[in-house]
């Protein structure tokens, strides 16, 4: 079988990631996918990732191997002479350095990127942090709420309450910023040779993803309030509500066309000129609301079929792996051995990716594979 043109885009790139846990190792995913080589480095111990979650039927960790196929994994500590030799050795022929740990870590082992660029000037050597390599809090801990809350973002999200999200909205996001910054930097290595440094800290990812209210801050000084967009629930014509059977459907009828097209298959005509009430629009919301709750799920996507309602079902994730659209792009699916996997999501010339490799297991892995069976 021909591999996807996806693998050819970065075919023949070497990385090293020394990261944990999910920012890191979902880049590395992503370079894999498009045909990058990933060596990933871990303790003497493992990637700490493979005792959260659940378990397969052969007692691996879902998680790790999920994100973490495709690569093949060694085990070091770098704390070692030996060790840190032959971790050199690998630095000279690889592309990418990705790594997670907390700021100065690198540097107390002797392989920061002054040390590592002597080795290798063509080296891209890419830190992923909390809240950044320098500056304020650079050495604080801290999770993706922590960082959407001092972002601006939990301000205004939520109802009672600010709320965060799952997925981890600047985890994963660090993880795209990476990927862009990993490939442009290898794309300017091609005029001159050099490699760079890339340090991206995960509560500043947050930033450009506001770029609409920051601008509107800069000019005007104004502060998003809780439902005073209709992207923080402030529109009836962009809101989730209630069906009669306890289900709920999402209304995203933005432009005016759509929420035309909505207003008339309610039924509700007279509620068109209304999209232009000043928000929160707490008493179309409620009408709204009361128009649902008389249908159930079923009845109300009857109602609103025409596409331009632009109302959508809220499908658990079994549903929505099960639906027609997500079969009919093929960029879920089991993998020849089995697992579930959500593939580098693009079709290129109008194919879907290969399934991904498993991981390939370190000889540490493979030893106490062994020892667990003879003990």
């Amino acid at each position: 079988m021909i591999p996807s043109r996806l693998h050819k885009f970065a075919r023949g790139v070497k990385v090293l990631d020394l990261s944990a846990f999910l920012p890191g190792p979902l880049a590395s995913l992503l370079l894999a996918d498009m045909g990058a080589e990933v060596l990933k480095i871990e303790p003497p111990a493992g990637d700490a990732m493979r005792q959260l979650g659940p378990r397969d039927a052969a007692g691996e960790p879902l998680f790790y191997d999920a994100i973490n196929a495709g690569k093949t994994v060694l085990r070091m500590d770098l704390k070692q002479p030996e060790a840190r030799d032959e971790f050199l050795r690998h630095v000279a022929g690889h592309d990418v350095l990705l790594e997670g740990f907390r700021p100065g870590v690198m540097q107390r082992l002797e392989l920061g990127y002054a040390t590592l660029k002597e080795i290798n000037p063509g080296l891209v050597f890419c830190s992923l942090s909390g809240f950044g390599a320098a500056g304020p809090m650079s050495q604080s801990a801290g999770h993706d709420a922590n960082y959407l809350a001092q972002a601006g973002i939990l301000h205004r999200n939520g109802q009672e309450k600010p709320f965060f999200y799952d997925p981890p909205m600047a985890d994963v996001t660090s993880s795209l910023f990476a990927v862009i910054a990993i490939l442009g930097a290898l794309r300017a290595r091609e005029a001159d040779g050099l490699g760079c440094e890339i340090d991206i800290g995960l509560a500043d990812v947050a930033m450009p993803l506001q770029l609409f209210p920051i601008a509107e801050y800069g000019a005007t000084g104004a502060i998003p309030q809780p439902r005073s967009t209709y992207l923080n629930g402030g529109a009836a014509y962009y809101q989730v509500y209630a069906t009669r059977d306890g289900r709920h459907v999402a209304v995203g009828a933005v432009e005016p066309k759509f929420w035309a097209a909505f207003s008339h298959a309610a039924g509700k005509p007279e509620w068109t000129p209304r999209q232009a009430e000043t928000l929160p629009q707490a008493r179309l919301i409620a009408d709204v609301a009361a128009r649902i709750g008389e249908l159930t799920l079923a009845e109300c996507m009857e109602e609103f079929a025409d596409d331009d309602c632009c109302v959508s079902p809220v499908l658990d994730l079994g549903e929505a792996l099960s639906s027609p659209r997500m079969s009919g792009r093929g960029l879920v699916r089991r993998s020849p051995a089995g697992a579930l996997q959500a593939l580098f999501p693009a079709r290129i010339d109008g194919r879907a990716p290969d399934s991904r490799q498993p991981l390939a297991r370190s000889r540490f892995e493979a030893a106490e594979q062994e020892g667990a069976t003879n003990p």
